[in-house]
């Protein structure tokens, strides 16, 4: 279907800033995909803060050189989608890799993460890195640990405190009954 200049023009500036925008790029073949898997699909990596587009190959060749972007035009030569990775690269690489082990029909190409261009292998190993949300509980954890052991080492040091306070008070306490004791006999 011919796609008029207009709408071409359109596409090309939709892509350079989604290309401008994103921090990485994961470029997949679709070719067998129903429009229900790309919605699923699409679904996917909308939940990893990203979006995924079907891509006109020309289109987003002139895009790639428009957002000064290269190395990766020789993936554009079937019919081709693009996931762009806004705040989570790890996250979308996940969603994409997952979904291509369930769909013989997608497979990833390469993409980029800022210049530096990766291949299917780099593409895996960015899914397999912990999500930015995972990274960040990490994060609190280790800043929450000292923390919570210093508290404990107070909260054990003035328990042992308390307990010898109330031994002292305890033995006062016998000794004045004690004494109460003798006066009285």
């Amino acid at each position: 279907m011919a796609i008029s200049r207009e709408r071409k023009e359109i596409l090309v500036k939709e892509y350079t800033e989604q290309f401008d925008s994103s921090e990485a790029v994961i470029v997949i073949s679709n070719g067998g995909l129903t429009v229900s898997d790309l919605e699923a699909l699409r679904g996917k990596v909308r939940e990893a803060e990203g979006s995924f587009y079907i891509v006109k190959n020309t289109l987003a060749k002139r895009a790639l050189k428009e957002a000064n972007l290269s190395g990766i035009e020789d993936l554009f030569i079937e019919p081709t989608g693009i996931g762009f990775c806004h705040n989570n690269a790890s996250g979308v690489a996940k969603a994409i890799t997952d979904f291509a082990k369930k769909n013989d029909n997608l497979a990833v190409k390469g993409g980029l993460l800022g210049n530096k261009v990766l291949d299917e292998a780099a593409i895996k190993n960015l899914a397999s890195l912990p999500s930015l949300t995972q990274l960040r509980g990490q994060i609190v954890g280790l800043v929450n640990a000292p923390a919570t052991r210093l508290v404990g080492a107070l909260a054990g040091s003035v328990r042992q405190l308390v307990n010898v306070v109330n031994a002292y008070a305890d033995k006062d306490k016998e000794e004045s009954e004690e004494t109460e004791e003798a006066v009285a006999a």
